[in-house]
Parts: structure tokens; sequence; C-alpha cells
């Protein structure tokens, strides 16, 4: 992010190390108990919310953080070490809450960014639906102006903060018959919940919480709408039609970026888990840590790792400086997460039988890491765009 504020080295370790205690101290005792359950951790995510993680990158001005996404990523990982689960909440609202930052009129800046900064209000970002996921300009979900408020009806999927959340930025089609389809797309800043009496928002309706391989604890599910009226001026985001598509794939770097750094967490907390039992776990009278067949693998997991780390903080940087960053956020995200469920697939091998019980964490960090391959955009999509960026870049 371009006019992230900056931030000492100090300050940043002061910033993880408070958030080491936490997941030490409130987080570790209780990850199992919640994952296990799929529970929605609602203390946890108030601890988020006064640490600042929800407005993490919003501007100091409008009450956020400003963290540069180098930070932002780091955080990132690292609570994915302990549970992944819990970065959804607030990169989702992130993604959000930068919509609004880059795009918006100043209305809609001050009007929104101070309550999303401090979690006040909660959301995310609803693009997919149940014929729409890679493939956003085949979104059904349309949004007619009357008057001075648009109506919204059609259904979204996948969900993030779609149950317990407040808000959401819908993508829509405000020219259904628009050509190329790109050109009728809007973004509407779309409140769900009535803060003040708790009610759900006129015309909006929740489907039920999706259950899930992994990823659980989070709010993952489906919300629909008929005829729901959204204030144009506060909703219409930047005030012009036919903007949404670009803001959708603007807000899926940053969280390509954040699906990367998750993926990297699941890695460091397999390779630790594997280089641990490893030295513990004795076969034919010695670790089995010195049988060649491990090192083998734990060799090839430690720099893949590394390897993922390095391509991460890379596009973390290059989203610092400003502009596109698909490439460098592609690579990222593509590598990181492949590396992630090879890393754990390994680790649980590493593992045997011990590897299968829901005692030991490897369980749970191999049914997570699945989810980052598919998550804000497949890795077959992440290949095509790394491979047009390339030419694109790199004309003959």
């Amino acid at each position: 992010m371009d006019d992230a504020s900056p931030i000492s080295e100090a300050d940043e370790q002061a910033l993880l190390d408070s958030i080491d205690r936490w997941l030490e101290k409130k987080v570790a005792p209780v990850a199992s108990k919640y994952e296990q359950a799929d529970e929605y951790p609602r203390e946890l995510v108030e601890d988020m919310c006064e640490m600042g993680l929800f407005g993490a990158l919003i501007e100091p001005q409008y009450g956020g953080l400003g963290l540069p996404a180098t930070t932002y990523s780091r955080i990132v990982a690292r609570i994915s070490e302990e549970w992944m689960s819990l970065t959804g909440f607030f990169n989702s609202h992130l993604m959000m809450a930068l919509i609004v930052q880059k795009f918006g009129t100043d209305a809609q800046k001050q009007h929104w960014l101070p309550r999303f900064a401090t979690g006040e209000l909660r959301g995310g970002l609803a693009l997919t639906e149940p014929d729409a996921g890679t493939d956003l300009q085949g979104i059904r979900t349309v949004a007619r102006r009357d008057g001075d408020v648009y109506r919204i009806t059609g259904s979204k999927l996948w969900i993030t903060n779609a149950l317990e959340g407040d808000i959401l930025a819908v993508l829509v089609k405000t020219d259904p018959d628009a050509q190329p389809r790109h050109r009728g797309m809007s973004m509407l800043i779309t409140p769900t919940r009535d803060k003040e009496t708790g009610a759900e928002a006129q015309g909006v309706s929740r489907g039920k919480k999706l259950p899930k391989l992994g990823y659980r604890g989070i709010d993952t599910g489906g919300i629909s709408f008929d005829d729901a009226p959204v204030d144009a001026r506060l909703g219409l985001v930047g005030g012009e039609e036919g903007k949404g598509f670009l803001m959708a794939t603007g807000g899926l770097e940053i969280g390509r970026v954040n699906v990367a750094a998750r993926g990297v967490g699941i890695a460091r907390r397999a390779l630790k888990e594997a280089v641990s039992y490893a030295q513990l776990r004795q076969t034919m009278g010695k670790p089995i840590a010195q049988h060649q067949a491990i090192q083998l693998k734990l060799g090839e997991m430690a720099a893949k790792t590394r390897a993922a780390e390095l391509l991460v903080e890379d596009a973390a940087k290059a989203y610092d400086r400003g502009g596109r960053v698909d490439l460098e956020a592609g690579m990222a995200k593509w590598f990181a997460t492949e590396t992630a469920f090879e890393v754990a697939t390994e680790s649980m091998r590493i593992h045997g039988a011990n590897g299968y019980s829901k005692e030991y964490p490897i369980e749970r960090l191999y049914r997570d890491a699945p989810l980052l391959m598919i998550g804000e955009g497949t890795n077959e999509m992440q290949r095509i765009i790394i491979a047009r960026q390339l030419i694109a870049r790199n004309p003959a």
C-alpha cells in the first residue's frame, strides 16, 4: 500500500511480540476446542479488535494502524502458525475497507473507515456466487437505481463474516446488458444488520454456516438480497457505476498476499512439528531424524518454506510500492500455498499414525492447507496470471 505509514524495526518487533504473547496466552489453549467444535471464537475476535487488527491497513487519519503490507504479512503468518482461521476474520474485512480507502469518495471514507478501523462494523467482500467464483464477470446479483437508493437482488456464497458481520462490499451488476461484461459491474457498501437493534437489514437474509473440511470456527456462509435498499451516496463506491470489477480485483491483491502469508504460517508450523517429532520418535534404536529418508524430507520442506517466505516478502514490498502486483502476488500465492500443502502432508507422514490423530496439531494443518490453493483465485488461475503479466512486462 503506497500510502502505508512507515514503521520502525523496533516498533514492528514490539507489535509482533505482543501478538506472540496473545497467541501463547489466549489462543493456543483454546484453538483446538473452537476448531473441532466449529464454534465462532467471539472472545478472540474482540481481542483482535482491541489490538487494532481490523484497522491494520487503514490509514491513521481514519483511526487505523496504517501498517505496510510487509508488517501485515508477518502478522498473518504468525497467527496462522497457531490457528489460521483467525486471520480470515480481519483479512476479508480489510479487503472491504481498502476498497473504500482506495476508491471511495471523501464522504464514504469519513463515514465508513473509522467504524471499520475499530471493528465497530465488521464485514467482508461479497464476490462469489453459486455459479460464479473465479469468473467474477459471471455474477448474477443485480442492483437497480431507485431514486436515492440501489435495490439489490441476488445471492452470494462462500462469504467470510457473512453470518456474524454487519456489512459487506457487494459486487453487483448495475447494467446486466453491458459488453464487455465488466463495464456493467459496480461495488456497493451494504449494511446487513441494524447495529442499534441487531435486526437483519431490510431485504437481507442469511444462509447457514457452511460445513468445511478445515478453516473452521470462522463464519463462512451465504447471504441473499431481495430488493435490499442501499443508500446510493454512501453505498456506491466512488460514486460511479461500472468500476466494480476493477475494485474487486484490486481488493484481491492484498487478499492474495494474505493467503500466501497464511501458507507460510502453515508451512512453518508443520515443519516445526516435524523437526520436533522426528527427534523424539525412535525406530531401530535411534530417532527417526537420523534416518536418511526423513532427512531428505526435512531438507526439502525447510528449503521450500524459506522460499515461500521470501516470495511473500517480495510481494508485500511490491504492494507497498504501489501499482499493480498481479505478478508478485500471484507467484507468492501459488508457491506459498502449494508449499503449505506439501509440507503439511510430509509432516503428517513423518508423524505416522499420530499425525492422523486430533491430539496432534498436524492434523488441523493438513485440513487447513487445501483451502489456500483455492481461495482468492485458484492456483491454476495464478499461473495463468503470472504468465500473462510476465509477457506484458517483457514485450519482445
